[in-house]
């Protein structure tokens, strides 16, 4: 996670970047599940990741990414990674339905987004916004989702 340019001083980086922790996280309990063989526990975990996943990306979509899209240095960065989202919903489905094995994969590309986004887009962001944008991203982005296993 990133930590050296400050951008998480910035409240909604802030947030962003402290539910990609709990996201790592709940990753892990997956990765536990998968490689017991606990198609019970794999579903349970899948959910789990999903509550936290889900309010995430939807939250970055609606606030940060929507208005870092409406400059076109940032348009098509922005595209691919809410295409990454979809990407992810439908890898994390899989290793839920039963593909186990698929979870590397996921979990890799989960890692590798998340650093597009906390090493890229928002020292990016961080640099190219003053106080309007922040202010408008803010009032975009939804609160927080209940965390630690909440729907």
């Amino acid at each position: 996670m990133c930590s050296y340019c400050g951008c998480e001083s910035i409240d909604v980086i802030g947030r962003f970047m402290a539910e990609h922790v709990e996201i790592v996280n709940a990753s892990g309990v997956l990765r536990r599940a998968c490689e017991r063989g606990d198609a019970e526990a794999v579903v349970a975990a899948a959910d789990a990741l999903g509550r936290l996943l889900h309010p995430h990306t939807g939250a970055e979509e609606a606030g940060l990414f929507a208005v870092l899209s409406e400059d076109d240095e940032f348009t098509d960065h922005v595209r691919s990674l809410c295409a990454e989202h979809t990407s992810l919903d439908a890898a994390l489905a899989a290793v839920r339905d039963g593909d186990h094995a698929s979870f590397p994969a996921f979990d890799l590309a989960l890692r590798a987004h998340i650093d597009r986004e906390e090493n890229g887009l928002f020292p990016a962001a961080a640099i190219a916004f003053a106080g309007p944008e922040w202010e408008r991203v803010t009032a975009l982005t939804p609160v927080a989702a209940a965390r630690n296993g909440g729907a």
